[in-house]
């Protein structure tokens, strides 16, 4: 999944020995919201074997959330599942040896009341799989197409309405899965048969839902395609429509050619109804890895991980008017977060979770940090 290319090894893909800065523009005002800058720190969180690291967050309160990844992965070789949970105290392991599962859990999300959570991985068989949090560990759950060739699950989002939403593809289509009620339908595929399978889904919190990666669009009983132009080699890790003339994308591009060990450029842009344009962000190398929205929808954070200063996060704020600078505490060698999700009852707290490398090879190990 190309959202989380940089995982295999940033220092090993790409090349060019220009370092190419995203072009400057200016984002349009935006109603003002303002948060004073507030302190990260680390959250103690249980080892893994190494390399270890999380790709994915839920939160559904300050004292319930949930983090997944992967464990003993070495380059291209693949590791085991892991997961963990949050008691408003600590976060522990999860024991999922009952799984047959080669590679990580890659996605997570819990509906609004705190009742069910859903997390998506891949058994040993390659067959994409979902699984229903049972209060103790995680449970394979049966879905329309399981197991068939042509059916593909790559992320899971929780809706308002406390239904649940899995970009994926189905009978050779990109498209979505819905859950609501226990019970779980695809919808109608995208319309081009040849649109690409996205690699994300997020859901408004008006309830619109959308899909990312090569391809970008709105479902609302029948698709919209937007346009996408984020660059020659690039990813899209997070999208946040706050409206229709109003979306933010983040992501990282390795653009055209250059010698092996280049790292990639930071992509942030914004979609005005109209155009996307690529909007300066406080670096340039690097990459940004996901964006949250405040408790009215509008722009919070963004994490990302800064080529130049690898030992602390380097997360964006949004006030009001552009992007700011907020780092985190600094770390003995890398830390590259994967993941943010805001903590719903709080006032402005957020969780990040990743891995302390650049590239998934031992002693990597997890790391989580928390915003307020």
């Amino acid at each position: 999944m190309r959202r989380r290319a940089f995982v295999r090894g940033i220092t090993a893909v790409g090349a060019g020995a220009a370092l190419p800065l995203p072009l400057a523009a200016t984002a349009a005002a935006r109603p003002a919201n303002a948060r004073r800058a507030a302190s990260w720190r680390e959250a103690p969180a249980p080892a893994g074997q190494p390399a270890a690291h999380l790709t994915a967050l839920a939160a559904a309160g300050p004292d319930l959330a949930w983090a997944v990844g992967e464990q003993g992965r070495s380059g291209g070789t693949l590791g085991t599942p892991m997961a963990l949970s949050w008691n408003g105290a600590d976060w522990s392991a999860t024991d999922l040896s009952h799984l047959a599962y080669t590679g990580g859990l890659r996605s997570v999300a819990v509906n609004p009341s705190g009742t069910t959570a859903l997390a998506l991985g891949t058994d040993t068989a390659g067959r994409d799989q979902l699984l229903a949090w049972d209060g103790t560990t995680w449970r394979e759950r049966a879905f329309p197409g399981r197991g068939a060739a042509g059916t593909k699950l790559t992320a899971v989002a929780a809706g308002p309405d406390g239904g649940f939403w899995v970009a994926g593809r189905h009978e050779g289509r990109a498209g979505l899965l819905r859950g609501a009620g226990g019970k779980w339908r695809w919808c109608r595929p995208l319309p081009d048969e040849a649109a690409p399978t996205p690699y994300g889904v997020r859901v408004t919190r008006g309830g619109e839902v959308w899909v990312f990666g090569d391809v970008i669009a709105r479902w609302d009983g029948a698709w919209t395609v937007i346009p996408r132009n984020v660059g020659i080699r690039a990813s899209v890790s997070g999208l946040l429509p706050v409206a229709h003339d109003d979306i933010w994308l983040t992501g990282f591009s390795y653009g055209v050619g250059g010698p092996p060990g280049k790292p990639p450029s930071v992509v942030l842009q914004h979609y005005d109804g109209t155009q996307w344009t690529q909007v300066a962000a406080p670096f340039g190398v690097g990459l940004l890895s996901g964006i949250t929205e405040d408790a009215a929808g509008r722009p919070d954070r963004i994490s990302g991980w800064d080529f130049w200063d690898q030992k602390r996060a380097h997360y964006l704020r949004w006030d009001g008017t552009a992007w700011v600078s907020e780092r985190g505490p600094e770390v003995p060698a890398t830390y590259m977060p994967e993941a943010i999700t805001a903590i719903p009852g709080t006032d402005g707290g957020h969780w990040s979770a990743g891995t302390t490398s650049s590239s998934p090879f031992p002693p990597a190990q997890i790391r989580v940090e928390r915003l307020g």
